[in-house]
């Protein structure tokens, strides 16, 4: 009788445990229970596979950058963006905000982006000088902003014209001339925008009919969502780190009251060891694809046979049995 009763509440101890860990820690936000080789390590020192990869790039250029005579130039892929004096396309960070003007992106994170100072700024011809303006930072020093969007540059443009900073980390985007997200068309490019206009009325994730596919997911932007193959949802890891994130930017995290269509299980906030928190469905980390130009596309289809677009239920679409 004894032996049973042990049994009896093991068993019962066993279910409660797999209830409250769903996805390996089902708590809302989820953290690795171990990397995967050659995934980044938050300790690793400036320049190796690390922090600053969480930003896509390394100690190079973490001196500030001064603004000068802006300019815009267009590019044929994001559209019309906003450069400085030297022709070095500026950047504004999701995790920043606009109102009230407010930067975030320090340390490790400055050295990848290194910040625009308002020195000698001003404004592009035909673009209002009202929208330049400045923010202090918590070190005490100036930074650019336009549009209240404090101003980067990427310590991976090597040269003028460069837009490489593009979508990394499904974060940062160039800025257009008046501060908003530089798009084609002279829309609003990818990603939420925290209080600024997305040209979109979609939720923040949703289904849409592809005519091949059937049943996909879809972002706030219309853009399809992926899956790799080579993560796992149980435990819950990451095989996409540094320099795959600026082909496959995560998809940011999503309150669940935002979707339409989608499955809610699983669909938690996947915290990265490098520092970037992603959204899930049924513990999947989810992903857009850099080579989708615009809503509908599915370029990113099959892609080195491992990667597939997301099903409502979070499942791949299309994959080889």
């Amino acid at each position: 009788m004894k032996n049973w009763r042990k049994i009896s509440l093991a068993a019962t101890a066993a279910a409660v445990l797999a209830l409250t860990t769903g996805c390996g820690q089902e708590k809302g936000e989820q953290g690795l229970g171990g990397a995967p080789a050659g995934a980044a390590n938050p300790a690793a020192a400036p320049g190796e596979a690390g922090y600053g990869d969480a930003y896509g790039g390394g100690s190079a250029g973490a001196q500030s950058k001064a603004a000068g005579q802006l300019a815009v130039t267009e590019d044929e892929k994001v559209g019309k963006v906003l450069t400085d004096a030297a022709g070095f396309t500026l950047y504004r960070f999701d995790k920043d905000s606009a109102s009230p003007p407010k930067a975030t992106c320090e340390g490790e994170c400055a050295k990848a982006w290194p910040v625009v100072t308002p020195a000698g700024a001003k404004a592009p011809a035909g673009v209002d000088a009202s929208l330049l303006g400045e923010v202090t930072r918590s070190d005490g020093t100036k930074q650019l902003t336009v549009g209240g969007w404090p101003m980067y540059r990427y310590a991976k443009d090597t040269q003028p014209g460069d837009v490489n900073g593009q979508g990394v980390g499904g974060t940062w985007f160039a800025s257009g001339p008046d501060g908003k997200k530089a798009a084609p068309g002279g829309g609003e490019g990818g990603g939420n925008d925290s209080g600024q206009e997305s040209g979109t009325d979609l939720p923040g994730l949703s289904v849409r009919k592809d005519p091949e596919l059937g049943e996909i997911v879809v972002d706030s932007r219309g853009m399809t969502v992926y899956r790799f193959k080579k993560d796992s949802a149980w435990p819950m890891k990451t095989a996409c780190t540094g320099a795959c994130l600026e082909k496959w930017p995560v998809v940011a995290p999503v309150d669940k009251n935002d979707t339409e269509g989608i499955s809610k299980k699983g669909f938690v906030t996947f915290a990265r060891p490098d520092g970037i928190k992603q959204q899930t469905i049924d513990c999947w980390p989810l992903y857009t694809f850099a080579g989708d130009e615009k809503p509908g596309d599915t370029n990113g289809q099959g892609v080195g046979g491992t990667w597939y677009a997301v099903s409502p239920a979070g499942k791949l679409v299309g994959a080889p049995k």
